[in-house]
């Protein structure tokens, strides 16, 4: 080969030597310096040395991940501090990853890229831990706060009035999608940390509007003022003059209802001192059978029945039981059925 050319390939060749090792020797003097473009969670950390991006990561991506979760439901909310939910990031490990995202592909592109500021497209995601059962007790914690079962409608008695009680709806808290959105916010930096409750409407089984459907007859016994009230989708409709028990024998008080009814009835008499020697027996329908006519019985033995002594109706004369006249306990009989709740003062 002519001189002439010689001495050009071997000025070129060293340069290619120098340009290769140039390239190796400041890609390996900057092998700790990660690449313009390359993030860690939410943190850019390009153009940082290792040490650099630990000490950026401590303070902007674990200070964020520490903040507190709170859950809020209305005026009401919940903090979980990082002191609970044990929530912490492996720093190192992310910065070796970002390491190892910087220094890919062969040293002559990683060196011009270096060199020129080039960015590349690569994102790190943190390995976040923290403690499920301590994300369990908390969402159980809000759970037993926010939960409340629906009221049923009722009935509030009195003698002479049967007033609604009004159903409320209830609440159950969404524990499946809280506890995926705490976790959510734990995990994912960047991520809000405030979190709204989600809540279940719980409906009554019985509402207000219901009450009627469900109560269609009531009888109410004024023991005091000797009144038998009949209540017909909770108005009153009809009232009748009774005798209820004698002092020691009283009508037991109480809200029951109508076990059973019977037409012209036996009488089976108690096992009781006050019964002498009919105690234990069994009367059947006749002149010597003091229940005439009906039997609506309601708890312990008392129940509701005609009487052949209407003189004694407005007094306390019976052995505990509720004394119609004739007329009237037939009256009632034929308006109620087994079911139908009595309530006694």
């Amino acid at each position: 080969m002519p001189r002439k050319y010689l001495i050009p390939i071997i000025a070129f060749g060293a340069f290619l030597v120098l340009l290769v090792g140039g390239a190796y020797a400041y890609d390996s003097a900057t092998s700790q310096t990660i690449a313009q473009g390359v993030t860690v969670g939410n943190v850019n950390v390009g153009g940082l040395t290792a040490d650099q991006a630990r000490s950026k990561l401590q303070q902007d991506l674990l200070g964020s991940i520490e903040t507190p979760v709170v859950v809020t439901s209305g005026k009401e909310s919940w903090r979980l501090g990082p002191g609970q939910s044990k929530v912490g990031v492996d720093i190192d490990g992310s910065v070796n990853a970002a390491l190892a995202k910087s220094n890919g592909g062969n040293f002559m592109l990683r060196a011009y890229r270096k060199v020129t500021g080039t960015e590349i497209d690569a994102a790190v995601n943190p390995a976040v831990s923290f403690s499920a059962p301590a994300v369990r007790r908390f969402v159980a914690k809000v759970a037993k706060a926010v939960n409340r079962p629906a009221r049923d409608a009722s009935l509030a008695f009195t003698v002479t009035a049967v007033e609604p009680v009004p159903s409320k709806s209830g609440s159950a808290l969404k524990v499946g999608r809280l506890q995926k959105d705490v976790t959510q916010a734990l995990a994912t930096p960047g991520a809000s940390h405030d979190v709204a409750v989600a809540l279940r409407v719980l409906k009554p089984k019985v509402t207000t509007s219901q009450l009627s459907a469900k109560y269609p007859l009531v009888i109410t016994v004024d023991r005091s003022n000797f009144r038998l009230t009949l209540f017909k989708n909770l108005r009153p409709v009809k009232s009748y003059p009774i005798a209820v028990g004698q002092a020691g024998l009283e009508t037991p008080a109480g809200l029951y209802s109508i076990q059973d009814k019977q037409v012209n009835p036996s009488w089976h008499v108690p096992d009781s001192d006050w019964a002498g020697d009919l105690a234990g027996t069994t009367i059947p329908p006749g002149p010597d059978n003091p229940i005439k006519a009906r039997w609506m019985g309601i708890a312990g033995g008392a129940g509701i029945h005609g009487t052949a002594d209407p003189g004694s109706l407005g007094s306390a004369a019976s052995h505990g039981c509720v004394r119609m006249a004739i007329p009237e306990v037939i009256d009632l009989f034929d308006r109620v059925s087994v079911g139908t709740p009595v309530f006694i003062a």
